[in-house]
């Protein structure tokens, strides 16, 4: 496969790969297509390749112990509803494997309703204000959820994007989903991208959460791992 038969944007990811200094001193110099992709002569366009090369290198997930390999550690506001939050190890009692094979654990909820949130500083995570209000870099979130065979759950996502003084920008809930029992228990992914939110975000706000619906002692609930906010291009 040549490279140029390439859809341009993937030629535009691999590009984006090449050191700054690079694309400007010899990838541009290749052909009138990578000149005209690595941008033209203006400010605008070098600041912009700049962005998209910064937010390509530096993107890695927000959330801390995402699959709970340091039990609680990182959750704030966190309910314990029934029992309380568990950590298990993956399959777990009536349950499936992941996906992936590098998420070993999962939070499981109780039979009253169990939520944890955690608060990103975007700049204390290297994303400035600039960046923020004009490029506006896309805030993508996912999440994992599942429930057991042998019983019914309810799970509910709610991410925010916040101001310097915590003001609600832009937000995305779910739906409350019910899972029934009886259900295969393989993991879903739930999804959402933030983008032309306006200027002024600082914080993303992610919180889940959930309960079995037979109100059983222990946990039945439903279970979540593998939780992410990326910021890109």
């Amino acid at each position: 496969l040549r490279m140029e038969s390439l859809p341009e944007a993937v030629l535009i990811r691999i590009l984006a790969s090449i050191p700054a200094a690079d694309l400007v001193l010899a990838c541009r110099l290749v052909c009138c297509q990578w000149k005209s992709l690595t941008g033209a002569e203006s400010q605008e366009n070098a600041e912009n390749w700049q962005n998209f090369y910064f937010l390509s290198k530096k993107k890695k997930n927000l959330i801390k112990n995402p699959c709970g390999e340091e039990d609680l550690q990182h959750w704030g506001e966190v309910e314990n509803g029934g029992d309380g939050w568990k950590i298990e190890e993956l399959p777990g009692d009536f349950g499936k494997e992941f996906p992936s094979e590098e998420v070993h654990k999962y939070f499981v909820t109780s039979y009253e309703w169990c939520q944890k949130a955690q608060v990103i500083d975007l700049r204390a995570e290297g994303y400035w204000e600039e960046l923020m209000d004009t490029t506006q870099p896309k805030v993508v979130v996912k999440d994992w959820y599942a429930g057991r065979s042998d019983a019914g759950c309810l799970y509910e996502l709610c991410v925010k994007l916040l101001s310097e003084n915590e003001d609600v920008l832009a937000e995305y809930k779910s739906e409350t989903i019910d899972i029934p029992e009886g259900n295969d228990a393989n993991w879903t992914e739930i999804s959402h991208t933030f983008s032309n939110y306006g200027p002024g975000v600082r914080f993303v706000r992610f919180e889940h959460g959930g309960q079995d619906t037979l109100f059983w002692k222990g946990w039945y609930g439903v279970r979540v791992t593998n939780s992410s906010v990326t910021v890109e291009p």
